[in-house]
């Protein structure tokens, strides 16, 4: 089985049309981590397109705020923001729908959570080694798929020691040794590269794969700018911070 894993689509519908394209072939089921809307211009689109191609979803913060489970003072101004706009445009099944979400989800060997599986429902971010190390006892399977940080990388334990490799670099599972994984972001990528990031999990071959997809950014912030979000969520997407 082939498992495309991706998270934080953030409305940017260019960039999860460029990466349900590039997966066909790829993969042979999608699983998504969380945070499908905020900060872009198309939250109903990509829900409507998500819902409908991915075989499990689980719960982002932007989620929970847009569903009025978290409050907005968790948020900077921009992302804050952006969920009032969200929440605006969005009707009562959707947000219903949002707010059903479960903020964890096993599927095979692999945990899927959007932040950390250490109290999922705090949004702690797993950033440098010393976060990834923390978090192994709090799921029980040998993979454990993360986004929220909007940086791809990965974290392993077993018997020769912790490994921590915090780009985007391609492995292959090791017999008795777990591993965290940040999949990066579909429509808001962090690390200096514009594009599209997402992982393919194949599980026959025991292999892990990022993928990166240009798209058309330009697009994704002209409608940004024209809804009348924040322009800053419009310039970071042309520099990939």
């Amino acid at each position: 089985m082939r498992y495309a894993v991706l998270s934080d689509v953030h409305g940017n519908l260019e960039a999860l049309h460029a990466v349900l394209d590039d997966l066909e072939g790829r993969a042979d089921a999608v699983l998504c981590l969380g945070d499908v809307v905020g900060y872009g211009a198309s939250p109903s689109e990509c829900i409507e397109l998500l819902a409908a191609r991915a075989e499990r979803i689980v719960a982002g913060n932007h989620e929970h705020a847009v569903a009025g489970l978290l409050d907005l003072g968790w948020f900077n101004p921009y992302a804050g923001a952006a969920v009032e706009w969200t929440r605006a445009r969005l009707d009562r099944e959707a947000r219903a729908w949002l707010g059903a979400l479960p903020l964890t989800a096993e599927v095979e060997d692999a945990t899927l959570v959007h932040a950390s599986p250490v109290r999922p429902e705090e949004w702690d971010y797993l950033i440098d080694a010393e976060d990834g190390w923390g978090a192994f006892a709090s799921f029980g399977t040998r993979l454990c798929f993360v986004g929220h940080s909007h940086l791809p990388g990965w974290w392993s334990l077993g018997s020769s020691g912790p490994d921590h490799e915090p780009r985007a670099v391609d492995f292959a599972l090791e017999h008795g040794r777990r591993y965290i994984v940040n999949v990066g972001s579909v429509g808001q990528p962090r690390d200096r590269d514009t594009r599209a990031a997402y992982v393919v999990w194949n599980t026959e071959e025991r292999t892990l794969s990022y993928r990166r997809v240009p798209y058309d950014v330009a697009g994704a912030r002209a409608k940004i700018v024209a809804s009348g979000l924040p322009r800053y969520l419009a310039d970071r997407l042309g520099v990939g911070a």
